[in-house]
């Protein structure tokens, strides 16, 4: 897939510093009242093996989000997206993360989980807005985080949901 040792390298440092990035901006943005936690740190876990609950605003947000993604996939899939649907497709996702920001209430470890899976979707929407082979990779980076989400996160009837892949 890669040409090049040099090739791989280069996107794996990338990939870090989009993480870096996403974390940073997910912490910044979060001025909802709720302590900041070291998210450089911190690990996706489930609480005493249940999922963390969500409140509405939160599942609104999640689902808005892999609706819009879902909207695109079969075009992401096909390599057929365009540099502006990839646009497009951030600007929803960014809406969507600052509704998100500005409106959760979620209790403070809940919370902590939930900057771990925003972080990568923010990076991934970042990448969305590169060139084409950055923002094919955002929106995978977007596909699994939604995956974790749905993994670690109560939300009624998202299992039943079409899901990116």
């Amino acid at each position: 897939m890669f040409s090049s040792s040099k090739e791989l390298a280069v996107i794996l440092c990338s990939a870090a510093l989009l993480l870096n990035a996403g974390a940073s901006l997910a912490q910044e943005q979060h001025n909802h009242g709720h302590a900041h936690y070291g998210l450089e740190s911190a690990q996706l876990t489930l609480n005493d093996g249940k999922k963390w609950e969500s409140d509405g605003n939160l599942r609104q947000g999640m689902s808005r989000i892999r609706d819009a993604l879902n909207a695109d996939l079969h075009a992401i899939h096909m390599g057929k997206a365009t540099a502006d649907q990839y646009q497009a497709l951030a600007k929803k996702i960014d809406v969507q993360i600052e509704f998100m920001m500005n409106n959760c209430k979620l209790e403070p470890k809940a919370d902590e989980m939930l900057h771990l899976v925003l972080a990568d979707i923010v990076a991934g929407s970042e990448a969305m807005k590169q060139d084409l082979g950055k923002a094919r990779e955002g929106a995978g980076r977007i596909a699994q985080a939604l995956q974790s989400y749905g993994a670690h996160f109560a939300h009624p009837g998202w299992d039943k949901a079409k899901h990116a892949h």
